[in-house]
Formats: C-alpha cells, sequence, structure tokens
C-alpha cells in the first residue's frame, strides 16, 4: 500500500514538472532583442573584468607585520 501511494506521489510530481517546463518551452523570454537599455556586449564585459583586475593588480599590497 505504501509503495502505490509512493508511486502515485512520483507521477504527480512528473507531470507538474512536465506541465511547468511545457509552459516555460511554450513563451520564450522577451529580452532576446537587443535595446539601447540592454547590458553590455560579452566582449565589453570581458574588457571592463580585465581591466579591473590589471587596476587591482598593480595596487600595491601593505607590508606585512613581522611582530608575530
Amino acid at each position: 500500500m505504501r509503495g502505490v501511494f509512493s508511486l502515485i506521489g512520483l507521477v504527480l510530481v512528473v507531470l507538474a514538472v512536465a506541465l511547468v517546463a511545457r509552459k516555460q518551452m511554450a513563451n520564450p523570454p522577451s529580452g532576446a532583442q537587443a535595446t539601447a537599455t540592454s547590458p553590455a556586449a560579452p566582449a565589453q564585459q570581458v574588457q571592463q573584468v580585465r581591466q579591473a583586475v590589471d587596476a587591482l593588480m598593480q595596487a600595491p599590497r601593505p607590508a606585512p607585520d613581522e611582530a608575530k
């Protein structure tokens, strides 16, 4: 009896996930087109990250305390 309820519960969960997946696939996201307010292109983002890392690498590190 316990196995039957487990199987029914599993089937209900699989059906719920299938319905949600079908709904997600039917309505693609509307942000697929680029607009003037869209975030920077991936190449620009890579360049910005590279510049930020270079700036951090150029900053001097504080000297460690030798009094330990």
